[in-house]
């Protein structure tokens, strides 16, 4: 069979009953295969999976129905646009999932029917491989973290723990102050870099010591969180 035959569109002009329910199987059943493989780098819940497992047939009739009717595509996405998702934000892997099975739905919904499964496959293999890699974890990220101390409001901050970061800390700089429990305590927010991990537990038990045993907290910085 010549390889144009197998990647070009199955549809005609007009979208027979055949044509649509071959390309609702395949996008069907390679919706489920895909969703049932990222699964394993993905900690998905049930309703997740079913989800990702429907993205490439709803995605896929939608644009078979529209079929070039720019009118009836204008429409289409003025009702989405009614939709008002109430569910935290998903994680990258998630939105990256998501965006995989659109893609291959636009495939399947223009009849390619081997550039769907091309899509789903090829692209579900490169996410497991490029989250299998230790990629991009770069040393110097890790070891910066967020140091957050929380102070009563009778304590003067200024340089009030300078001895204890002299003697634990070879960087750090303050990211923000913040008031909390309602007014009556402050909350210091520092971007920090350890002489020696190993040691995070006795730079703890100095700091509670100067903070009168309130709330400490050593996490991972991030450039776009909320460091407050």
């Amino acid at each position: 069979m010549d390889i144009n035959t197998i990647l070009n569109t199955i549809y005609s002009s007009s979208v027979t009953a055949e044509q649509f329910f071959t390309m609702a199987g395949f996008s069907l059943a390679f919706g489920i295969l895909y969703a049932f493989v990222i699964s394993f780098r993905i900690r998905s819940t049930r309703r997740f999976f079913t989800v990702t497992a429907l993205i490439p047939f709803v995605v896929a009739a939608v644009i078979t129905f529209v079929n070039g009717n720019i009118g009836a595509g204008v429409a289409i996405g003025g009702a989405f646009s009614l939709i008002r998702f109430r569910s935290a934000q998903g994680s990258a892997d998630e939105i990256a999932a998501i965006f995989i099975a659109m893609a291959s739905g636009i495939a399947f919904g223009m009849g390619y029917i081997t550039y769907g499964i091309l899509i789903l496959v090829c692209l579900s293999l490169l996410f497991i491989a490029f989250s299998a890699l230790p990629i991009f974890e770069h040393k110097r990220f890790t070891e910066e973290n967020l140091l957050r101390i929380t102070i009563p409001e009778s304590l003067e901050y200024q340089n009030a723990f300078d001895d204890v970061f002299k003697k634990y800390l070879t960087k750090c700089e303050s990211v923000g102050i913040k008031t909390t429990a309602m007014g009556s305590m402050f909350r210091l927010s520092y971007k920090i870099k350890m002489k020696n991990t190993s040691q995070q537990k006795e730079f703890v038990d100095e700091l509670r010591t100067q903070n009168g045993n309130l709330e400490i907290a050593i996490m991972p910085f991030v450039e776009t969180e909320n460091q407050l």
